[in-house]
């Protein structure tokens, strides 16, 4: 079957990789090794937002952009950039309700809405037989829901945190498969590749 591969970033991240020795992943490679030898990858979008330099971890936005890049590097791929927002709130402290703290809080917006239109758009001008959509979001189930009954297409979906799957998710999901610690293993990008510009990327030392 003819498969466009539907990515998260960060919910895959936040699901999957951010406790994990995994980050350096290739996504459409992870994909290769849950589809069937029978199926071809004719392309994959990757949604997701510019982070921001926080208090404690000033380096994220110079990391993200290190893997953005190797993402470029994979034939077929496209990135779609939501909004990444960080604002502060005033929450009560769990230990004592009645006192209040300002925190940063931040927010990514437009990822699942962005995948959920390119998702139907895609399978409206029939780019693939099969859809496989990495992100346990369940904002998803409707778009996919159509995708399966009104378009009879095959959804796929990828169960990323090692759980039961949702159950709202399990009924519009033509096939379930696992990102499990070992296949996250195998689909990590080589250490050193050359980017689109002729430069080495390196896999960052820390996260």
């Amino acid at each position: 079957m003819r498969v466009w591969v539907y990515i998260d970033g960060f919910n895959l991240y936040y699901r999957a990789l951010k406790a994990s020795p995994h980050k350096w992943l290739n996504p459409v490679n992870l994909a290769a090794i849950l589809l069937s030898d029978d199926d071809e990858i004719c392309g994959a979008r990757y949604f997701t937002a510019r982070v921001s330099p926080r208090a404690g971890d000033e380096g994220a936005p110079r990391r993200q952009q290190i893997y953005l890049n190797a993402l470029k590097t994979i034939d077929g791929l496209s990135l779609h950039f939501g909004r990444f927002l960080t604002k502060t709130k005033v929450r009560p402290l769990f230990a004592d309700p009645d006192h209040f703290v300002e925190v940063w809080d931040t927010e990514e917006k437009g990822s699942d809405v962005n995948l959920a239109a390119h998702l139907l758009n895609d399978g409206f001008r029939d780019r693939y037989d099969a859809a496989l959509i990495v992100s346990q979001d369940t904002d998803l189930c409707e778009p996919m829901r159509m995708v399966r009954y009104d378009l009879g297409k095959t959804v796929g979906l990828v169960w990323l945190d090692g759980r039961e799957p949702g159950k709202h998710m399990k009924r519009v999901a033509s096939f379930i498969r696992h990102a499990t610690p070992s296949r996250l293993s195998k689909a990590q990008f080589p250490e050193q590749i050359m980017g689109r510009n002729g430069h080495f990327l390196r896999k960052p030392g820390n996260w």
